[in-house]
């Protein structure tokens, strides 16, 4: 796979920073020509993502959390990174209903619908050291053009 294009924002653990993320992942991700459903999934894969990050990752506003997103032929790549508490347990992490802060009503669903909404999603996570997820789409519209311009 060829890298196209590559874009790397990088914004403080606010919980209002998460549409922020979703639309510029969205925006960037357009150049492959998705239909309006992929855009959806990839808005929802990253509001997950993202949001995890700010509420599991860390427990205080005033740390980054850094989103990569690449483009290849006919697929994007997301990388939600925080450097924060990181996962004891990433397979029980992964499971439905599974959740550390069951006292902010979390569902506990989140790594299950990243997992619905993308067609990989990898999770790299140390205790102390924070958490990496990757997240894939194939773009099955992409008609082989890599842009519009």
């Amino acid at each position: 796979m060829e890298l196209r294009n590559e874009m790397r924002l990088e914004f403080l653990s606010k919980s209002q920073n998460e549409s922020f993320a979703r639309a510029a992942v969205a925006a960037f991700a357009a150049q492959l020509d998705p239909t309006l459903e992929e855009i959806a999934d990839i808005k929802t894969a990253v509001s997950e993502a993202v949001t995890n990050a700010i509420i599991h990752g860390y427990e205080s506003p005033d740390k980054y959390v850094q989103v990569i997103t690449k483009i290849y032929d006919g697929t994007v790549v997301i990388e939600v990174i925080d450097h924060g508490k990181g996962i004891e347990d990433v397979e029980l992490a992964r499971q439905p209903l599974y959740t550390t802060k069951p006292e902010l009503e979390r569902s506990g669903m989140g790594f299950t619908v990243m997992e619905t909404f993308m067609d990989e999603v990898e999770v790299t996570s140390a205790p102390g050291q924070g958490t990496r997820v990757r997240m894939v789409k194939h773009i099955r519209s992409n008609s082989g053009e890599t842009g519009n311009g």
